[in-house]
């Protein structure tokens, strides 16, 4: 079994996913969309991956956009599940027919979140760090939600969640250290904020494990 993980930023690395694909073994192959070139073939693989990303899946000015969102179509027309963090989870639902859109008010730092399923999305809290949302696609089922934004759906033997499961205690601190103006905006200290980080990475761990799991076994249906 070979995983495609999409990322958009050098900055964006896989973190828990990148082990835990290990852990269930599965192999990985890192694209850096944004790079240019080849676009890989959905077809090529059993799973894809799309990462968060700092710039916005409805912006078409950027010429990876529609790429990437027929490269997800092109996966669920397949039967291939697809796992969209943040970005991901937006784009996701563009290229299956809902929609991304700036959110009325964004989320950054631990966030709890209400969930209709909490066998596969857990209440939380989740990492969160957005400044936009989505409409889910038709057929859709939303699971999770809170006051700013919905948080998670699935579609076919697809996920979408809005947070960030994938989140270490190194990948926080470098959004820290380059998203100064957005920690100001949200009134985020980042010294707590990273304090809180540290706090709970044994638990967001454990989390996030749960999660994937049941994404692949109950969602993805993958033996």
């Amino acid at each position: 079994m070979r995983a495609l993980v999409i990322q958009h930023e050098e900055d964006a690395p896989a973190g828990h996913v990148s082990t835990w694909l290990s852990e269930r073994g599965v192999g990985e192959d890192v694209h850096m969309i944004t790079a240019g070139g080849r676009a890989p073939r959905a077809d090529d693989y059993d799973l894809v991956v799309s990462l968060g990303s700092e710039h916005s899946a409805y912006d078409d000015e950027l010429p990876w956009i529609a790429p990437e969102a027929v490269l997800l179509r092109d996966a669920v027309s397949a039967d291939i599940p697809v796992l969209g963090i943040c970005f991901g989870s937006q784009i996701l639902a563009r290229a299956l027919g809902g929609r991304a859109l700036p959110s009325e008010r964004g989320e950054v730092g631990w966030v709890t979140i209400r969930s209709d399923d909490p066998g596969l999305v857990a209440e939380g809290p989740w990492f969160q760090w957005h400044h936009d949302t989505f409409v889910a696609p038709p057929g859709a089922v939303v699971l999770a939600d809170n006051a700013a934004a919905p948080q998670a759906y699935t579609i076919g033997r697809s996920l979408g969640v809005q947070f960030h499961p994938e989140v270490t205690v190194p990948i926080v601190a470098e959004w820290v250290a380059f998203g100064g103006d957005a920690l100001a905006r949200h009134g985020v200290d980042p010294d707590r904020l990273m304090a809180e980080t540290r706090e709970r990475e044994a638990e967001n761990r454990l989390r996030a494990w749960r999660l994937l799991d049941a994404f692949l076994d109950r969602v993805a249906a993958v033996a």
